[in-house]
């Protein structure tokens, strides 16, 4: 018997192989047709795609409800059902951020710099896609529209794999969207969907499909992300956990504090821009500190604290090494008295992600040292944290919020999925 049991996990390893290897092929040879496309035909593709998600809602919406029934009966924590479940506002929300999409300017043939040389040679650098990208997400099915929009948009092939428990969602998605490369004439596999849950077809994306993939977006928990880095053979657009920080100045408005931090913290808990920590002035921790606190608390939200936070409500529990590190993703929050902007700064690069930091203060010269000083892909003042999104940004949409130094950082959307060639124009001219 045990035989038998590992002659077919070969034979369904070598099947599922077989799929992502002829998944490559394909998006290799729709990269050259979707590069070639005019903009106004992506566009049109994008267009169909958004009517098509509001003509088969009720179908989405039936497929969803199987998805959060079968997360539900697991006993997935509730900010997972969060993120995973889809209502009628939430696909409007898909379809308009494909029309948004189509409404931003072609990024292809864009000439981002030109220049002559005493030779008389003319140089330009324009933009081009990046090819084939591979995006792996976890959880939240409106990320197959959006980065197959975005992709699309950018004249990029995407090979998708969105998350298992959200597998019937994303294929009902993934089908409106191939109605509008349809309408459009594009190549199917303009948008590509892995068509199966096994977690081996990931380890193929990974490795390149024998070089089909350019480029590997990750966007999930710190597993996901650790396994992409770990194993990739292509490049990659590295989107870490969001260990968002909100620091409490000394010259920080109460009133205006009060506002942000609610925000920031409770507005979504499930999403990457969220509040995971609040550090607040010792200079002003008489004054900001309980009323801050109490009005967490008082919303539901766990506070978790240092002896200081301790000190101004019984309700909060005390913080451990680990809750400095941790994105929680739900309705906790650990809090902090820092000495000054010195000690917040060192604790965010200590314990942060460099994804999204806001600091709160009436201070013009401490805002902007903060803004210069924190390694973070995004440093707001006075701001919620709950902006850092590329809709927000006016990118249309988003993959996600890339945390690495390399080529994106930030909200990664139509201009960060672009590459650029020279275009060199002579009359004659040899090199001496």
């Amino acid at each position: 018997m045990e035989n038998v049991a590992k002659l077919a996990e070969t034979r369904a390893h070598s099947d599922v192989e077989t799929q992502m290897r002829l998944l490559g092929r394909a998006a290799r040879k729709a990269a050259r047709a979707l590069a070639l496309s005019s903009g106004a035909t992506r566009d049109k593709a994008l267009h169909a795609g958004a009517a098509s998600l509001r003509a088969h809602m009720a179908d989405i919406l039936a497929a969803n409800a199987q998805d959060v029934a079968d997360a539900v009966a697991r006993g997935t924590a509730g900010s997972f059902i969060d993120r995973l479940t889809l209502n009628e506002a939430r696909v409007e929300a898909m379809a308009r951020g494909l029309e948004d999409i189509a409404a931003l300017p072609d990024p292809i043939g864009k000439v981002l710099a030109a220049f002559d040389r005493p030779n008389g040679l003319k140089i330009e650098r324009v933009a081009t896609p990046l090819g084939v990208v591979g995006v792996i997400y976890e959880s939240r099915p409106n990320v197959t529209a959006d980065a197959g929009g975005l992709c699309l948009k950018a004249g990029n092939v995407a090979i998708l794999r969105g998350g298992s428990e959200s597998f019937r969602s994303t294929q009902a998605i993934h089908a409106c969207l191939i109605e509008g490369l349809r309408a459009a004439g594009l190549p199917e596999a303009a948008i590509s969907l892995v068509p199966t849950r096994d977690r081996a077809a990931v380890g193929f994306m990974l490795a390149g499909l024998d070089g089909a993939v350019d480029v590997i977006v990750p966007r999930g928990g710190k597993s996901l992300v650790a396994r992409v880095q770990h194993e990739a053979r292509v490049p990659v657009f590295a989107h870490l956990e969001g260990i968002v920080h909100i620091f409490i100045d000394r010259a920080a408005d109460l009133d205006k504090a009060k506002k942000i931090v609610m925000n920031a913290k409770l507005r979504r808990t499930g999403i990457c821009g969220a509040a995971e920590t609040l550090l607040v002035d010792r200079a002003v921790a008489a004054t900001h500190l309980a009323p801050l606190v109490k009005m967490l608390l008082d919303a539901d939200c766990e506070v978790r604290g240092d002896a200081a936070v301790q000190a101004v409500d019984a309700r909060v529990r005390g913080a451990t090494e680990e809750d400095w590190r941790t994105e929680y993703l739900d309705a906790i929050i650990s809090a902090k008295v820092v000495d000054g902007i010195d000690a917040a700064i060192d604790h965010i690069e200590t314990y942060g992600s460099h994804h999204t930091d806001c600091i709160v203060t009436e201070n013009g010269a401490t805002a902007e040292r903060f803004l210069n000083e924190v390694d973070s892909a995004i440093v707001l003042h006075n701001a919620s944290t709950q902006f850092a999104d590329g809709g927000e940004f006016g990118f249309g949409a988003e993959i996600g919020i890339a945390t690495g130094r390399m080529h994106a950082r930030g909200p990664v959307g139509v201009e960060q999925l672009t590459s650029f060639k020279y275009r060199v124009r002579g009359d004659g001219q040899v090199r001496a």
